[in-house]
């Protein structure tokens, strides 16, 4: 798959990009993640990317030549998604969309935005990461990274490791234990060390049940509630 980053603190993106999970994939070419600076594509000595906006007021607004200039001049893949508060929320799902994908490219705005221009004839479309504000998209494209680059098939190298994760059926994941089996008197349940599989499955989807309803019932409530059957496990636990 191959992601296309527009912005004007490359280095973020690039550093970000290059370690851990996301690092290892580039390495091994499962991903291509191109890095472009828009100040590179300025015309005046100062690489001026920003400028007043007309109206006044408070801030300073990107200019649409550099952007229109570095996203002509690669071609990157579409959909080319700009990172604002307009956008589409995303989610584990929307991030199973864009991981289906060849590819696609983010643009990351700063100060107080980009010119109107930019979104009415550049983007294809936008997308958020939450209901709250961070100076720029750069944070906002890391997040897009590592959400859907993880879901790329062979990233994570077990390719079934994102099945049971959190939000992948509606719900929070599950809890996880380790080794040592005692740690300071609290003890792993009994359930995960008794060697029956099916059991464990059963248990585990109870735990994510309960957590679930607990911490976040509005998720139960948009997946349409708790199966019959899933009641049903609930009382075997309870037993």
């Amino acid at each position: 798959m191959r992601i296309d980053v527009f912005t004007i603190f490359p280095g973020l993106v690039d550093d970000f990009a290059s370690e851990s999970l996301l690092g290892r994939a580039r390495q091994q070419g499962m991903l291509d993640i191109r890095v472009h600076d828009v100040r590179q594509e300025t015309s005046d000595v100062h690489h001026r990317v920003d400028d007043s906006p007309f109206g006044g007021g408070a801030g300073m607004v990107m200019i649409p030549e550099p952007i229109f200039a570095a996203v002509e001049r690669v071609d990157p893949p579409r959909p080319l998604l700009y990172l604002g508060p307009a956008g589409r929320r995303l989610d584990q799902a929307y991030a199973h969309q864009l991981a289906a994908l060849d590819g696609f490219s983010l643009l990351c705005g700063r100060y107080e935005g980009v010119d109107e221009r930019v979104r009415e004839h550049l983007v294809d479309a936008e997308v958020s990461i939450g209901d709250y504000v961070v100076s720029g998209g750069e944070v906002a494209a890391m997040v897009v990274l590592e959400a859907v680059g993880r879901l790329v098939p062979g990233v994570m190298g077990n390719d079934t490791s994102a099945d049971d994760e959190s939000f992948s059926d509606g719900l929070l994941e599950y809890p996880q234990y380790t080794r040592p089996a005692d740690f300071r008197g609290w003890s792993v349940p009994e359930v995960l060390r008794s060697g029956d599989h099916a059991k464990v499955e059963r248990w585990r989807r109870v735990q994510a049940l309960r957590r679930t309803v607990a911490e976040r019932p509005d998720l139960i409530e948009a997946r349409g509630g708790i199966t019959a059957q899933e009641q049903e496990m609930l009382a075997e636990f309870d037993r």
